[in-house]
């Protein structure tokens, strides 16, 4: 997490704040201003030792990271490193960007100060060159467009890094690219002057340059321009990253994919386009449904009407075909008609039916 340390065993032993006297490992038993619990080392140089902490309080880790002041540093001046440091460490916890390593605050334990930061799981960007080799050009422009933004965002809170290296730059497991080192600098001279935009566009094509190993490929010109020591045609830092972006791979897109994992197959014309279809699109897009026409319903009225028309049609038509058939009236064979005879009638007239002769 520092440029100058190493991830070292559990068990490495701690030193203390003056000359690195060894102090023997600390394990979960010792808690830091009665708050902070020691769980194991992270990572150790010559500045300090990194830990993993499990802040006792809020009940969540963090890294706790003890300072160690330089071998051979007058014991008087001792507590005056350890005032600049604690003031430069509360100075970076002013800076909120996801690309910035939180600073929580600053804890005091025997009149040292342990800056208490965010935990990030995750390797250095020195390590993974060091594991893997170089970057490949657009995922170091990915890197370098982060890196600008946290210092963009340290400027902004009156933070300067004094020099970004392989070692500041976190690549977490979450896949953020986080700067670390903001106000926990040791053994550096205070400066005269904070970095210009020179000396800081310079360091971030320092950077760019390990990264990719020699082969920047479409970051040679960036490159080129940001270590260029004359001013018109260096690029600075905000340009810097504008062209940075456009060569880091692009993020895909979240919502068309979105739209399509939430839409489901509705009946229709096999394309879409059918009435279920634009009716669910219409629901989706919060458009209010179609209303309802409040007048009746005629169509199955008239198919009704029509139906019974074609029914007595039929009957009427039956009627008249059997009517017209021969053997259909009065005569051998047919009906004999049981009604009343009328005038001119043989018969009795009585009205019962006549004897064939």
């Amino acid at each position: 997490m520092i440029s100058d340390t190493k991830i070292v065993p559990p068990r490495d032993p701690v030193r203390n704040g003056v000359g690195g006297t060894p102090l023997g490992y600390r394990g979960a038993m010792t808690v830091i201003a009665g708050r902070y619990r020691l769980l194991d080392v992270l990572a150790e140089g010559a500045t300090g030792t990194v830990w993993r902490a499990l802040d006792e309080t809020l009940v969540h880790e963090v890294a706790l990271k003890e300072f160690r002041a330089p071998a051979g540093l007058p014991a008087d001046e001792v507590p005056l490193l350890y005032a600049r440091l604690e003031r430069g460490a509360r100075a970076a916890a002013l800076i909120s960007h996801p690309s910035v390593a939180t600073v929580y605050g600053v804890a005091t334990e025997d009149g040292r100060p342990w800056v208490v930061m965010e935990l990030i799981r995750g390797l250095t960007l020195a390590e993974t060159l060091e594991a893997g080799g170089p970057l490949a050009p657009p995922e170091a422009a990915r890197v370098g467009a982060e890196v600008v933004a946290a210092l963009r965002a340290a400027r902004e809170a009156g933070v300067h890094h004094r020099g970004v290296n392989p070692g500041h730059v976190l690549l977490a497991n979450d896949g953020r690219v986080v700067v670390t080192g903001f106000g926990t600098g040791i053994g550096v001279p205070p400066p005269e002057g904070e970095p210009d935009a020179a000396e800081e566009a310079r360091s971030l094509g320092t950077l760019l340059d390990a990264a990719v190993g020699g082969r920047p490929g479409p970051l040679t010109p960036v490159i080129d321009r940001l270590l260029s020591e004359d001013p018109e045609s260096a690029l600075t830092a905000d340009q810097a990253e504008t062209e940075l972006r456009r060569i880091a791979p692009k993020a895909p897109s979240r919502t068309a994919g979105s739209a399509r994992s939430q839409s489901s197959p509705v009946p229709g014309n096999g394309e879409g386009e059918g009435p279920g279809a634009r009716a669910s699109a219409a629901r989706s897009a919060g458009a209010p449904p179609p209303r309802r026409s409040a007048r009746p319903r005629r169509g199955p009225v008239l198919t009704a009407g029509l139906v019974g028309v074609l029914l007595i049609t039929g009957a009427l038509t039956y009627h008249l075909v059997r009517d017209g058939e021969p053997g259909a009236g009065p005569g051998p064979g047919g009906v004999t008609s049981t009604a009343p005879a009328g005038p001119g009638s043989t018969g009795p007239g009585d009205g019962s039916a006549t004897p064939p002769r």
